[in-house]
């Protein structure tokens, strides 16, 4: 049944909880329908991945009437938990579908967005997938905007338009997200990691200037494959000059494979109604299982700060919460079990005020994402560090050496002074 937003989200009541379309495919018209219900509602709880665009239900203003619990936590809703009005869930991306399918954390209702219907009646969740498959088979109401300029995208993400109770029509822009030229220090850390990807090799990689600067080095491979949780306009070139065809991959061959998208109009262009690229539950394509069956599987991921024995914090900044688990576990053990696989945490020597990200410990409050028995290669401007069956003490020279020359003494000294 079509209805205008405010009429849709009427259907949410006090004490639900409410899971929204993660990243790019946010529904901005029933976000913003459902935060204007501020004055009437209370306790709901609100929750989702990363979202792009505008979250006015995180207002701290609101927050008897709304709770923000993230299972990854995007900008627009940092400043919640310190507020007081958010949470935060930590979840591997590979497991957050099973909460929902198992009921572990239940639903009431899913705020949505799809393409128009095909002849068949048949819809598509666009540019994200991850966990909302499992939030709309679980939910007792789903509501979904459907929005013309959202890519019709093949792969799990295709729903007939019965399995939406309530629906509205709002043609919108799909969120943008432009990046800025990698720097002199990001492209010399591109250039490293290019350096060890071999031809035939799959990919997965996040979004940001590193990965950008890791696919403009790439441009003389062969045969490279893409299984990863998101990519962006980065892929676009080198899958049209067949750099990136999928040919060696383990599973899925010929197919470019993901469960989120995020980048430029062009990407969204690019892949609406194109059968080379699929999207996935997040159960699938982080499924370790899964990602192993890929020879010669790269991950590439990044961190907030490592210790001397390889400890990667990447979640928080001390104590305070800044992301999430995510997905890096899931790929870090898929690419280590992978033949010929390899797991790369990459990250400037230093942040942009001089503070370096190798540490002798990490800071008082840090989460651990990724252990120690679990790195293989770290990646600075400084060169790669290959700590996989390397003890502690090898491990220490090793980071020390990619560290920032600024901090490299001090770092060491800091270690061993402490005894160990």
């Amino acid at each position: 049944m079509v209805k205008t937003a405010e009429d849709a989200v009427k259907i949410i009541k006090d004490n639900d909880r409410v899971y929204i379309h993660a990243a790019a495919a946010a529904p901005q018209a029933l976000i913003n329908a459902l935060s204007a219900r501020h004055g009437e509602l209370k306790n709901v709880e609100i929750c989702h991945l990363h979202t792009e665009g505008d979250a006015p239900y995180a207002n701290p203003e609101y927050k008897d009437s709304f709770h923000v619990n993230s299972f990854f936590i995007g900008k627009n809703v940092r400043h919640t938990l310190a507020a007081g009005n958010g949470s935060y869930t930590p979840v591997f991306l590979s497991e957050l579908p099973i909460l929902f399918k198992r009921n572990i954390v239940t639903l009431d209702v899913a705020l949505i967005q799809v393409s128009p219907p095909d002849r068949h009646g048949y819809c598509s969740l666009g540019v994200s997938v991850e966990a909302t498959l499992a939030a709309i088979d679980n939910a007792k109401h789903v509501i979904a905007q459907i929005n013309p300029k959202m890519p019709r995208v093949h792969g799990d993400g295709i729903i007939h338009i019965s399995e939406l109770n309530t629906v509205i029509e709002h043609e919108a822009e799909i969120p943008e997200l432009f990046l800025s030229e990698p720097s002199e220090i990001e492209e010399q850390i591109g250039l490293h990691i290019a350096g060890i990807i071999e031809n035939g090799s799959a990919l997965q990689m996040g979004i940001g200037n590193i990965p950008n600067a890791v696919l403009s080095q790439l441009t003389n491979h062969k045969n490279l494959g893409i299984h990863t949780e998101m990519f962006s306009d980065g892929v676009i070139d080198l899958i049209l000059n067949d750099v990136i065809n999928g040919n060696e991959k383990g599973i899925n061959p010929g197919r470019a494979l993901a469960t989120f998208l995020m980048g430029t109009k062009r990407l969204y262009d690019y892949v609406d109604d194109n059968p080379y690229v699929e999207m996935r539950e997040s159960d699938y394509v982080n499924d370790v299982a899964i990602i192993r069956q890929n020879p010669k599987m790269v991950a590439i991921n990044s961190a907030i700060e490592i210790d001397v024995t390889g400890q990667v914090c990447a979640d928080s900044i001390g104590s305070r919460m800044y992301s999430g688990v995510g997905g890096q576990m899931d790929f870090i053990r898929g690419a280590s079990l992978s033949d010929g696989g390899k797991a790369i945490i990459a990250l400037p020597s230093q942040t942009s005020r001089g503070v370096s990200r190798i540490v002798p410990f990490l800071n008082k409050g840090a989460g651990i994402v990724t252990t120690r028995a679990h790195v293989h290669y770290v990646v600075t401007e400084y060169g790669i560090a290959d700590l996989y069956g390397k003890t502690i003490k090898q491990r220490v020279k090793a980071l020390v050496d990619i560290a920032h020359p600024n901090h490299q003494e001090n770092i060491a000294k800091s270690y061993f002074d402490a005894g160990i």
